[in-house]
Order: structure tokens, then sequence, then C-alpha cells
């Protein structure tokens, strides 16, 4: 017989060597593609808990190693070789078309495990796919439509001068902030809440969910639900219902909203049923226009309830985070850059010729703002990972490397990952020189809405809220521009180029942020 001590050395061979042969098979898997070999998943447990560093990986990994990521080449392979299914991450755009444009025209889905934060309520026009997302694409993008548009230049303009009022910015001279997604953020919600749903809350007054004494404001509901996304979406319910003090507001928070939403959704329908919501008079939103759509299907393309929700929280999650975090970075790129800001201002003073106000017809005129605000985002993409699964054997058709004409079959099987890397697209040098540099002039000229400008994906899984973003932007930035010069907060001895490193950083939650963008604004004479 065996001892003990033979038996567990015995045991602890068996494990290495499966461990060695399911690692092999990961290597295989990926064509012994180049790359990373971390001990785990970087979007996985337990990678995620530890930093990016010379052991492991973690979600920040392509965004931390964006300099050197794609040395090896676009495509690079991440095989963890203790816990975790491989992946092959690409740079490249026509690999990116092959697997993201969904539908019956390709091999490859979007799993539901990496869409999990966005599924707090239910189903929803980012996290579908296939017939599902159909069905979803069919009640939501006609929603989105020029007269929505109007809506949002005009209200920007509104919430704009509303800001400079509660402020404490009419008649002041200089401004210091801190964090300018303090206002960033709190723009972005109101537009999207009144624009994109009506609700009935400005600068100063936020939203209640009732009239409840000591209900949670909407606002801070929603704030706290974005923030603890993750906790909220991968805890188990018996930690949730545990109501530890770190998370117990988070849970309120998530528990104030839903009330909130099932409540707009019966209200709405019941004003639809009776004819209370006009389209065609100043009710115009998303939130109506889904809701009259969606009352006017049959049951095998309506939505249910929570698929309604499902979208109400996706549209005000998107609408908001990823344009908060795209203007503060604007804002800071801009301060650093006075000649590109003076060049856009420039450009505001001779599309007014005099006015006192810029209008909706102003927007295409206004390239050069628009072109900020894209090469920003272009820098910080707020959708920077899209993850994609085969549905069956396939074979992707790699790009040889630039300057070599011709592609590369690369087989994938059923259920191997790919990760199409925003941030490699946009610091690809295949695609945009110097890519580590701030030049908008990149922009200029562009169409509005040309594919050339990938940042809002590609094809027709992009974003169906682009122009409603880049409409609020443009509309804010020119009235911001117009008014205010804007310099970096710098510290003691420090330099712009030091300044730029410190701050103009990313921050990685579900979507790519920035760092906290210490700003001052000076009145213009």
């Amino acid at each position: 017989m065996l001892s003990t001590l033979q038996g567990t050395s015995l045991l602890l061979v068996v494990l290495v060597l499966s461990r060695l042969v399911r690692y092999r098979q990961k290597l295989q898997s990926v064509q012994h593609l180049p790359g990373f070999r971390p001990p785990f998943k970087p979007l996985g447990l337990p990678g995620v808990l530890f930093k990016t560093s010379w052991w492991n990986m973690n979600a920040e990994a392509h965004w931390v190693l964006r300099r050197t990521f794609y040395k090896s080449g676009e495509n690079v392979s991440v095989v963890p070789f203790l816990i975790g299914a491989p992946a092959i991450y690409t740079s490249n755009l026509d690999v990116a078309r092959q697997v993201i444009i969904g539908g019956h025209k390709t091999d490859f889905i979007k799993p539901v495990s990496a869409s999990r934060t966005l599924l707090l309520w239910g189903m929803n026009l980012v996290a579908s796919d296939t017939d599902v997302w159909r069905k979803h694409r069919r009640i939501v993008g006609p929603a989105f439509n020029n007269k929505l548009y109007e809506s949002v230049w005009s209200f920007t303009a509104t919430t704009y001068y509303d800001m400079m009022r509660a402020e404490g910015w009419d008649g002041a001279k200089e401004v210091n902030v801190t964090a300018v997604q303090s206002l960033t953020f709190k723009l972005a919600l109101l537009i999207i809440g009144r624009c994109g749903f009506g609700f009935p809350f400005d600068w100063i007054t936020p939203l209640q969910a009732s009239e409840h004494d000591g209900d949670m404001s909407v606002n801070e509901a929603f704030r706290l639900v974005a923030e603890e996304s993750l906790f909220l979406t991968f805890a188990p319910k018996w930690l949730k219902d545990l109501r530890l003090k770190r998370f117990a507001p988070a849970m309120t928070a998530y528990e104030v909203l839903t009330k909130f939403m099932r409540k707009q959704v019966t209200k709405r329908r019941e004003d639809i049923s009776n004819g209370v919501v006009d389209i065609e008079t100043e009710q115009v939103n998303v939130f109506n226009l889904i809701m009259q759509a969606n009352h006017a299907e049959d049951g095998k393309y309506a939505l249910d309830d929570l698929e309604v929700i499902g979208n109400v929280w996706v549209l005000l999650f998107a609408g908001h985070e990823t344009t908060a975090h795209s203007l503060a970075a604007t804002l800071g790129f801009l301060s650093i850059h006075e000649e590109i800001q003076q060049e856009v201002h420039d450009q505001i003073k001779q599309v007014l010729d005099g006015r006192a106000e810029p209008t909706v017809e102003d927007y295409t005129r206004l390239d050069k703002v628009l072109a900020v605000f894209y090469e920003a985002l272009r820098m910080f993409p707020a959708g920077h990972l899209l993850i994609r699964e085969a549905t069956k054997d396939t074979v992707l058709q790699i790009p040889n490397p630039l300057g070599q004409d011709g592609f590369t079959s690369m087989p994938v099987p059923k259920g191997g990952q790919i990760v199409v890397d925003m941030v490699g697209v946009q610091y690809n040098p295949r695609y945009f020189d110097e890519p580590e540099l701030y030049k908008p002039a990149r922009w200029y000229g562009v169409p509005n809405e040309s594919e050339a400008f990938t940042a809002f994906s590609v094809g027709p899984r992009a974003c169906v809220g682009r122009k409603f973003a880049t409409t609020e932007a443009v509309s804010f930035l020119t009235l911001l521009l117009r008014d205010w010069e804007i310099k970096p907060i710098l510290n003691e001895g420090e330099t712009k180029e030091e300044w730029r490193n410190r701050v103009l950083d990313a921050r990685v939650v579900v979507t790519l942020g920035i760092n906290d963008v210490p700003l001052k604004f000076v009145r213009r004479e």
C-alpha cells in the first residue's frame, strides 16, 4: 500500500500533469500565437483583484500595457496557465469587423457573460445579440431621430446657463474646479434624463423616486449603482443580504431605481393607452418613443417590462458615463494645448458671426468643436473591450503586417474567444500617425457620422446614441469655449507634460474613464 506521503505526492504529480496537458491544449487552441502567459484570466477572478504587473494581468492590462501590448503583432494571445480560458486580443479593424457585426453574417456571438454588468434589470439593446438584438433594435433605434437631436441641443444650452448660475460662475473672472467630472457627470445625467426620458429635474432640483420623505434621490441612486455595478452584478445573493455597511447604500440605490423605473414604465404605458403622450408635441424623448413603438408591436416583437427597464438602464448608463468622461478628457487635453483651444475658439466666433447664441443648424459647421471631442474619445474609448465567442469551428482572415499585402488564415475553435481591444485599435499606427499625440486635426473635414471614426464601434452594432452624444458635446463645448479659456491646475513646480502624465490616465470599471481632471476656467474678454 502507498503511504500517505506517497499518495499525496502521486496526487500532486497527476494534478501538475493534468494542468500541463490543459495548458498545452490552450496554446493549441490559439495556434501558439505569441502573447502573454499570466496565471489567471485578466477579465475573471482572481485576476481582476490584483494590479497589472510583471506576474499578473487584470481588466486594465490592455490600457496599462498599451505601448507594448502588440509589439509581436496586431493580434496576440492571452493564455492563463492556471485559471481561465484563453483568448485572442486584436487591434485590427478587419478582424474586428469579422467578429462584431452580429447576426447570421458571422460565426461569433456576444456571450452573456461579457455583458453581465449591463443586465442588472433585463435584456437590452447593448447586451443582446442575433434575433434578440434585432427585436430590441426595432423598438429602440427609431427613437433616435433629428427631432430628438434638436431637443438635445436646446436643453444642453439651457443646462449650461443653469450651471453658470447655480455654480456661481456668473460674474466670476476665474473658477477653479478640482475635478471637472463633478460638472460633466451632472450635465450628462441631466441631458440624458430630460431628453432621453423626460424626467423633470434640473441643475438644482434632484429627481425623487417617490413622494416619501427620506427617499434617496434618483440622481444619487444612479450614481451609486453606476459606481458599484461590479458588486451588484457579481456578488452572491447571501452577501447582498448581509447589508454590509460598505455596500448598503448601493443596495438601497438599486431598490430606489427599480421602484422608480417600474413606476415610470407603468405610467408611460397608461399615458399612451389614454392618449396623453403625443410624440408630435413637446414630449419628444427616447422613453416615450420606445414605449410608443413597443405599444404598437404585436406579441412577437414587443418588449416585456423588464426588457424596457433594461433598455432604460443601459441608455441612462451609457449616455451618462461615457459622455461625461469624454467631455472631461476633452477639456483636459484642451487645457494643455492652447493653440488648439484658440483654433477652436476662432471657428466658434467665425460661425457665430456676431450672433449671441449658436443653433442646432450650426452643428455641421462646428467641425473643429466636434473634432476635439472625437480625438479625446479616440484616446479614451469608453467601450474599450468587445468580447465575442465562436459558435462553431471557424476561420479568421488576418491581415498581414503593415507593409505586406494579403491575409493569413487562422482557425478558431468553437467556444474560442476573440477580444476586440478598442484601445489597441485607437493606438494602432496602421490607422493613426503618432497615435499617442492629441491631434484633433485628423478629424477636420471628416463627415460627422463617418465610419472612419471607430471609437463608437463599427457596423450595425455601432453605438445607437452616437449623434445624441456628439450633439450634446458640440452644444456644450461651443458655449463653454466661447465664454471661457481652460487651463490646467498644476502642482507646485509641475510642468504641463507632468500634469498630463499624472492626470490624463485611464480608470477602468465597466467603461474606460479618466482620472479626476483639475481645471481653471478664465473668462474671455
